[in-house]
C-alpha cells in the first residue's frame, strides 16, 4: 500500500495512468513516483529479457541556446561539450569549486547552437542555479523545461523494435541512430527527441515528449509491446537494474564530498580541454589517499545495504553505498568506497550485515554487461 505523500509532493503527468496500472508509489526527490506495478523481480528481468518502459519525467530538463553555448557549457561542466557533434550526446559531471560533484548528468547537443542539459531530480535547482551564476560572462539562454517536458525510456533487448513500431510515432534515421546519440522525432503533430540513451545497462532509448502528447506517446509505445513482452516497470527494478550495470546514483556513489577520481569518474573529466572550468584546480590537485568506489561480490543470499561498513580483519576500511540480491546474477553485490589498499579486484573483505560478518570480494565494475 503506498503511504500518504506529503502535501506538496509533485505528482507526473503521467501519474493517473500509474494509478490504472496499479502502481505503487514512493516519495522521490519531491516526486510521486511509481516504486513497483508488479513486482520488483517480474520488471527487472523483464528489462534483460524483453523490454520495461519507465516515467522519469522527475528528471530535470535545462535547454541552453545561443552563440557561446558550448564554450559556456565547456566551462560550467567537467566535459568537453564543444567536442560533441550535433545529434550527439555526452555524459558530464557538474563540479562545485572544491572539485567535489554537484550532479552527474547527459547533455545531448539536437540541433547546432542548442543543448538540452539532463539532471537528476533532486538536484534540480541546484543544477539551475549552478548554471545561471556560471553564464554571467557568455552569450547563452537558459531555460527550465522540467515543467512542459515527460521524459519516458523504453530499455531492453526489444526496445528499437517497439520504438520503430509505436503508432503515430516517425523518428528520423532510427535504424542508424547509435548509443550516446539523439534524433527528432514527431508524435500526432509535436516534436519528440528521441535518445539511444537509458540507465539500465541495456539497449534503450529515452524520449523526451511534450507533457500535452505524453499520456498518448505513453499508451502507443505500450501497445507497440503488447506482443513483445514489454511492461511498466518502477523505480525499485530501475535501481537493482542500474547497480548490475555500475552506475553511480547521486547521494550514493556521488556528492559534494566526492572527487571524480574517487568514484572512478576521471575519464569524464576533460583536463586536456582549453580554458578554466569550475572545479579545475581541485580536480588537478589530486586525491592521494582517498577512499575509492570499487564493486563487491558475495555468496549466499544476504546482501550489504548502503550505510553497512566494510572491513579487511578488525580494521574497518570502507562503507557500502549501494547493494542488493542481483535478480540477474543470482548473488548479493554493492558498490562502496573503501581504503585505496584495500581496492584492487580479488581482495577478500568482510560486510557487516546487521551484526555478522559476511565475506566479500573486490570485483571490477561493471557487475553485468550486456551482450555484443
Amino acid at each position: 500500500m503506498t503511504e500518504a505523500p506529503p502535501p506538496d509532493v509533485k505528482r507526473s503527468p503521467l501519474h493517473e495512468i500509474h494509478e490504472q496500472l496499479g502502481a505503487s508509489f514512493t516519495d522521490f526527490a519531491g516526486w510521486l513516483m511509481p516504486v513497483r506495478y508488479s513486482s520488483d523481480l517480474a520488471e527487472h528481468h523483464a528489462v534483460r529479457t524483453a523490454a520495461g518502459i519507465f516515467d522519469i519525467s522527475h528528471m530535470a530538463e535545462i535547454q541552453v541556446t545561443g552563440p557561446d553555448a558550448a564554450a559556456f557549457l565547456d566551462y560550467a561542466l567537467a566535459g568537453n561539450i564543444s567536442a560533441v557533434a550535433a545529434g550527439k550526446a555526452k555524459y558530464s559531471l557538474v563540479l562545485g569549486d572544491s572539485g567535489g560533484i554537484l550532479d552527474d548528468i547527459i547533455v545531448y547537443h539536437p540541433t547546432p547552437g542548442e543543448y538540452l542539459v539532463v539532471a537528476n531530480a533532486g538536484n534540480r535547482d541546484v543544477v539551475v542555479t549552478a548554471l545561471q551564476e556560471r553564464s554571467a560572462n557568455f552569450g547563452v539562454h537558459l531555460l527550465d523545461l522540467t515543467d512542459d517536458t515527460v521524459l519516458i525510456a523504453v530499455q531492453g533487448p526489444a526496445s528499437r523494435s517497439i520504438v520503430a513500431e509505436a503508432p503515430g510515432l516517425a523518428v528520423d534515421g532510427l535504424d542508424e541512430l547509435k548509443y550516446y546519440a539523439c534524433a527528432p522525432a514527431t508524435f500526432a503533430g509535436g516534436a519528440v527527441l528521441v535518445a539511444r540513451t537509458g540507465y539500465t545497462g541495456e539497449d534503450g532509448y529515452e524520449l523526451y515528449v511534450d507533457v500535452r502528447d505524453a499520456a498518448a506517446l505513453w499508451i502507443a509505445l505500450t501497445e507497440a509491446g503488447s506482443d513483445r513482452g514489454l511492461v511498466p516497470a518502477g523505480l525499485a527494478s530501475r535501481d537493482t537494474l542500474r547497480l548490475e550495470a555500475g552506475m553511480p546514483l547521486y547521494g550514493h556513489e556521488l556528492g559534494l564530498d566526492m572527487l571524480p577520481e574517487q568514484a572512478g569518474l576521471g575519464r569524464v573529466v576533460a583536463l586536456d580541454k582549453t580554458g578554466d572550468f569550475v572545479g579545475r584546480a581541485a580536480v588537478e590537485a589530486g586525491t592521494e589517499g582517498a577512499r575509492v568506489l570499487v564493486g563487491l561480490a558475495s555468496e549466499g543470499k544476504r546482501a550489504g545495504r548502503a550505510g553497512y561498513a566494510v572491513f579487511d580483519g578488525e580494521t574497518e576500511v570502507g562503507v557500502i553505498t549501494s547493494g542488493a540480491l542481483s535478480p540477474t546474477l543470482g548473488y548479493p553485490i554493492a558498490m562502496a568506497y573503501v581504503d585505496p589498499g584495500a581496492s584492487l579486484p580479488g581482495t577478500e573483505l568482510q560486510l557487516d550485515v546487521r551484526g555478522s560478518r559476511i565475506a566479500a570480494t573486490v570485483v571490477p565494475l561493471p557487475f553485468y554487461k550486456k551482450e555484443a
